[in-house]
Protein backbone atom coordinates (compact mmCIF):
# COMPACT_ATOMS: atom_id res chain seq x y z
CA UNK A 1 0.00 0.00 0.00
CA UNK A 2 1.07 3.72 -0.39
CA UNK A 3 2.19 3.29 3.62
CA UNK A 4 5.13 1.08 2.66
CA UNK A 5 6.07 2.63 -0.51
CA UNK A 6 6.55 5.93 1.06
CA UNK A 7 8.31 4.42 3.75
CA UNK A 8 10.33 2.08 1.79
CA UNK A 9 11.35 5.20 -0.45
CA UNK A 10 12.37 7.35 2.36
CA UNK A 11 14.57 4.70 4.27
CA UNK A 12 15.79 4.81 0.62
CA UNK A 13 17.07 8.09 0.65
CA UNK A 14 18.12 7.19 4.32
CA UNK A 15 20.44 5.15 3.66
CA UNK A 16 21.68 5.91 0.41
CA UNK A 17 22.45 9.51 1.71
CA UNK A 18 24.35 8.23 4.82
CA UNK A 19 26.58 5.88 2.22
CA UNK A 20 27.49 8.24 -0.44
CA UNK A 21 27.46 11.45 1.85
CA UNK A 22 31.44 10.93 2.83
CA UNK A 23 32.34 10.81 -0.94
CA UNK A 24 30.11 12.83 -3.16
CA UNK A 25 28.19 14.92 -0.84
CA UNK A 26 25.27 12.36 -0.92
CA UNK A 27 24.49 14.03 -4.36
CA UNK A 28 22.01 11.27 -5.39
CA UNK A 29 19.66 13.78 -7.55
CA UNK A 30 20.23 15.95 -10.37
CA UNK A 31 18.17 18.29 -9.09
CA UNK A 32 19.54 18.76 -6.00
CA UNK A 33 23.36 18.99 -8.02
CA UNK A 34 22.09 21.61 -10.33
CA UNK A 35 20.62 23.65 -7.27
CA UNK A 36 23.15 23.63 -5.19
CA UNK A 37 24.91 24.76 -8.73
CA UNK A 38 23.43 27.60 -8.97
CA UNK A 39 22.84 28.90 -5.45
CA UNK A 40 25.82 27.26 -3.33
CA UNK A 41 28.90 27.15 -5.90
CA UNK A 42 29.02 23.78 -6.68
CA UNK A 43 31.62 23.35 -9.54
CA UNK A 44 29.30 23.61 -13.17
CA UNK A 45 32.42 21.55 -14.56
CA UNK A 46 31.34 18.24 -11.91
CA UNK A 47 27.37 18.22 -13.16
CA UNK A 48 27.73 16.38 -16.14
CA UNK A 49 29.96 13.62 -14.26
CA UNK A 50 27.68 13.76 -11.26
CA UNK A 51 24.53 13.55 -13.35
CA UNK A 52 25.77 10.57 -15.02
CA UNK A 53 26.77 8.64 -12.07
CA UNK A 54 23.12 9.44 -10.52
CA UNK A 55 21.62 8.00 -13.78
CA UNK A 56 23.97 4.69 -13.83
CA UNK A 57 22.98 4.47 -10.48
CA UNK A 58 19.48 4.28 -10.64
CA UNK A 59 19.64 2.15 -13.97
CA UNK A 60 21.70 -0.55 -11.67
CA UNK A 61 19.42 -0.53 -9.07
CA UNK A 62 16.56 -1.08 -11.20
CA UNK A 63 18.64 -3.75 -12.79
CA UNK A 64 18.83 -5.26 -9.49
CA UNK A 65 15.21 -4.94 -8.47
CA UNK A 66 14.12 -6.79 -11.48
CA UNK A 67 17.10 -9.61 -11.22
CA UNK A 68 15.68 -10.51 -7.70
CA UNK A 69 11.96 -9.70 -8.46
CA UNK A 70 11.93 -11.38 -12.10
CA UNK A 71 10.54 -14.59 -10.77
CA UNK A 72 7.84 -12.57 -9.19
CA UNK A 73 6.49 -10.03 -12.42
CA UNK A 74 6.42 -12.62 -14.99
CA UNK A 75 4.38 -14.66 -12.22
CA UNK A 76 2.10 -11.76 -11.92
CA UNK A 77 1.75 -10.79 -15.85
CA UNK A 78 1.30 -14.54 -16.67
CA UNK A 79 -2.05 -14.61 -13.50
CA UNK A 80 -3.11 -11.61 -14.89
CA UNK A 81 -3.40 -12.60 -18.34
CA UNK A 82 -0.90 -10.00 -19.89
CA UNK A 83 0.67 -11.11 -23.15
CA UNK A 84 3.77 -9.20 -22.58
CA UNK A 85 5.44 -6.87 -20.44
CA UNK A 86 4.38 -4.00 -22.70
CA UNK A 87 1.04 -4.71 -21.57
CA UNK A 88 1.57 -4.67 -17.88
CA UNK A 89 1.49 -1.19 -16.50
CA UNK A 90 1.15 -2.49 -13.06
CA UNK A 91 4.97 -4.41 -13.18
CA UNK A 92 6.43 -1.32 -14.96
CA UNK A 93 4.85 1.08 -11.96
CA UNK A 94 7.75 -1.10 -9.88
CA UNK A 95 10.20 0.89 -12.20
CA UNK A 96 9.01 4.26 -13.08
CA UNK A 97 6.46 6.78 -12.37
CA UNK A 98 3.42 8.01 -14.32
CA UNK A 99 0.43 10.40 -14.14
CA UNK A 100 -2.94 9.60 -12.39
CA UNK A 101 -5.60 9.15 -14.37
CA UNK A 102 -7.91 12.11 -13.35
CA UNK A 103 -5.24 14.57 -15.43
CA UNK A 104 -6.95 12.74 -18.90
CA UNK A 105 -3.44 12.81 -20.46
CA UNK A 106 -2.89 16.47 -19.91
CA UNK A 107 0.65 16.77 -18.44
CA UNK A 108 0.64 20.81 -17.39
CA UNK A 109 -0.62 18.96 -14.11
CA UNK A 110 1.89 16.32 -13.63
CA UNK A 111 4.87 19.02 -14.50
CA UNK A 112 3.33 21.20 -11.49
CA UNK A 113 3.17 18.98 -9.41
CA UNK A 114 6.86 17.73 -10.14
CA UNK A 115 7.53 21.63 -9.70
CA UNK A 116 6.20 21.68 -6.25
CA UNK A 117 7.55 18.59 -4.82
CA UNK A 118 10.70 18.87 -5.86
CA UNK A 119 10.56 22.70 -4.76
CA UNK A 120 9.86 22.08 -1.50
CA UNK A 121 12.25 19.00 -1.56
CA UNK A 122 15.08 21.27 -1.83
CA UNK A 123 13.96 24.18 0.26
CA UNK A 124 13.84 22.00 3.29
CA UNK A 125 17.35 20.57 2.17
CA UNK A 126 18.56 24.24 2.12
CA UNK A 127 17.39 25.00 5.72
CA UNK A 128 19.02 21.44 6.51
CA UNK A 129 22.32 22.49 5.34
CA UNK A 130 22.41 26.34 6.18
CA UNK A 131 24.35 26.69 9.66
CA UNK A 132 22.77 29.96 10.25
CA UNK A 133 19.42 28.54 10.77
CA UNK A 134 18.33 25.80 12.94
CA UNK A 135 20.62 22.78 11.08
CA UNK A 136 20.39 19.20 12.58
CA UNK A 137 22.95 17.71 14.50
CA UNK A 138 24.85 14.83 15.03
CA UNK A 139 24.70 14.14 11.65
CA UNK A 140 20.99 13.34 11.61
CA UNK A 141 20.12 15.44 8.37
CA UNK A 142 20.15 12.33 6.39
CA UNK A 143 17.27 10.91 8.57
CA UNK A 144 15.62 14.28 7.89
CA UNK A 145 15.78 14.57 4.67
CA UNK A 146 14.89 10.74 4.40
CA UNK A 147 11.51 12.20 6.51
CA UNK A 148 11.21 15.23 3.94
CA UNK A 149 10.70 12.41 1.26
CA UNK A 150 8.11 10.03 3.20
CA UNK A 151 6.31 13.64 3.86
CA UNK A 152 6.04 14.74 0.06
CA UNK A 153 5.01 11.08 -0.42
CA UNK A 154 2.09 11.06 1.71
CA UNK A 155 0.93 14.21 0.45
CA UNK A 156 2.10 14.86 -2.99
CA UNK A 157 2.78 11.01 -4.23
CA UNK A 158 -0.58 10.27 -5.67
CA UNK A 159 -0.89 12.88 -8.44
CA UNK A 160 2.79 11.52 -10.17
CA UNK A 161 4.83 8.77 -8.65
CA UNK A 162 6.16 11.95 -6.45
CA UNK A 163 9.95 10.99 -8.85
CA UNK A 164 10.98 14.41 -7.13
CA UNK A 165 14.93 12.93 -8.63
CA UNK A 166 15.19 12.82 -12.43
CA UNK A 167 17.71 9.92 -12.37
CA UNK A 168 15.40 7.98 -9.87
CA UNK A 169 12.88 8.10 -12.95
CA UNK A 170 15.13 8.22 -15.86
CA UNK A 171 18.08 5.63 -14.62
CA UNK A 172 14.90 2.91 -14.24
CA UNK A 173 12.56 3.88 -16.77
CA UNK A 174 15.85 3.15 -19.51
CA UNK A 175 16.14 -0.01 -17.86
CA UNK A 176 12.27 -0.97 -18.22
CA UNK A 177 12.77 0.12 -22.16
CA UNK A 178 15.12 -2.22 -22.60
CA UNK A 179 13.93 -5.02 -20.69
CA UNK A 180 11.04 -5.44 -22.40
CA UNK A 181 8.38 -2.98 -21.59
CA UNK A 182 8.29 -1.21 -24.36
CA UNK A 183 6.46 1.90 -24.72
CA UNK A 184 5.47 2.13 -21.25
CA UNK A 185 8.99 3.32 -20.82
CA UNK A 186 9.51 5.11 -24.11
CA UNK A 187 7.86 7.82 -25.03
CA UNK A 188 5.22 7.07 -21.97
CA UNK A 189 2.52 5.33 -24.26
CA UNK A 190 -0.51 4.36 -22.18
CA UNK A 191 -3.75 4.66 -22.01
CA UNK A 192 -3.49 8.49 -20.24
CA UNK A 193 0.11 9.40 -20.31
CA UNK A 194 1.39 9.76 -23.97
CA UNK A 195 4.67 11.20 -24.27
CA UNK A 196 4.95 11.59 -20.02
CA UNK A 197 8.60 10.61 -20.21
CA UNK A 198 10.18 13.81 -19.68
CA UNK A 199 7.89 15.22 -17.24
CA UNK A 200 10.18 13.82 -14.34
CA UNK A 201 13.02 14.95 -15.89
CA UNK A 202 12.37 18.58 -16.74
CA UNK A 203 9.97 19.11 -13.21
CA UNK A 204 12.17 18.30 -10.66
CA UNK A 205 15.10 20.09 -12.02
CA UNK A 206 12.85 23.15 -12.04
CA UNK A 207 11.56 22.71 -9.35
CA UNK A 208 14.76 22.02 -7.68
CA UNK A 209 16.09 25.73 -8.58
CA UNK A 210 12.91 27.30 -7.82
CA UNK A 211 12.67 26.08 -4.19
CA UNK A 212 16.44 26.69 -3.28
CA UNK A 213 15.90 30.14 -4.43
CA UNK A 214 12.76 30.70 -2.52
CA UNK A 215 14.93 29.41 0.58
CA UNK A 216 17.67 32.23 -0.42
CA UNK A 217 15.44 34.82 -0.46
CA UNK A 218 12.63 34.43 1.94
CA UNK A 219 14.96 32.66 4.76
CA UNK A 220 18.54 33.10 3.65
CA UNK A 221 18.36 36.81 3.43
CA UNK A 222 16.75 37.37 6.40
CA UNK A 223 19.67 35.34 8.22
CA UNK A 224 22.42 36.94 6.33
CA UNK A 225 21.32 40.34 7.51
CA UNK A 226 20.75 39.57 11.16
CA UNK A 227 24.09 38.31 11.12
CA UNK A 228 25.74 41.45 9.41
CA UNK A 229 23.35 43.25 12.07
CA UNK A 230 25.47 40.94 14.50
CA UNK A 231 28.67 41.80 13.09
CA UNK A 232 28.48 45.80 13.39
CA UNK A 233 27.19 45.34 16.93
CA UNK A 234 30.20 43.20 17.63
CA UNK A 235 32.54 45.46 16.41
CA UNK A 236 30.97 48.78 17.61
CA UNK A 237 30.06 47.52 21.12
CA UNK A 238 31.25 49.52 24.14
CA UNK A 239 33.16 47.24 26.50
CA UNK A 240 31.08 46.18 30.13
CA UNK A 241 32.95 47.01 32.53
CA UNK A 242 33.99 43.90 33.99
CA UNK A 243 35.37 42.93 30.21
CA UNK A 244 38.09 45.41 30.81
Amino acid sequence: NWLIIAWGWGWGVVLGVYVAGGISGAHINPAVTLALAVRRGFAWSRVPAYWLAQVLGAFVAAALVYAVYSAAIDAFNLANNFASRSDSLPTFAIFATFPASYFNGGLWGPLLDQIVGTALLLGIIAALIDPRNQSPRANTAPFIVGLIVVGIGLSFGTNAGYAINPARDFGPRLFTYIEGWGHLAFPGAGMYFDNYWWVPIVGPLIGGVIGICVYDLFIGSVLAARARADEEHEVGRVPEPDER
